[in-house]
């Protein structure tokens, strides 16, 4: 498995631990990984990965000050 794809699946599967609920932003999903022990460089690397995956659609952007970012289906 890709590391993009295994960083993919950490932060969906700490969301779906956390039961997050609505569009985070990088650094509120950065701060929910470090609460469950998952280490990530930043923010950014957070963005960047789940901007990838907005490519394919499972998660979408909202564009706004500051970006959001939600999954568009949590049952996959």
């Amino acid at each position: 498995m890709r590391v993009r794809q295994r960083d993919f699946e950490r932060i969906r599967s700490v969301l779906e631990e956390a039961d997050a609920e609505g569009p985070l932003t990088a650094r509120e999903i950065l701060n929910l990984l470090d609460e469950h022990g998952e280490e990530f460089d930043s923010a950014h690397r957070v963005a960047t990965v789940l901007g990838r995956h907005a490519q394919s659609g499972e998660v979408e952007v909202i564009r706004d000050q500051p970006y959001r970012y939600e999954f568009t289906d949590r049952n996959n």
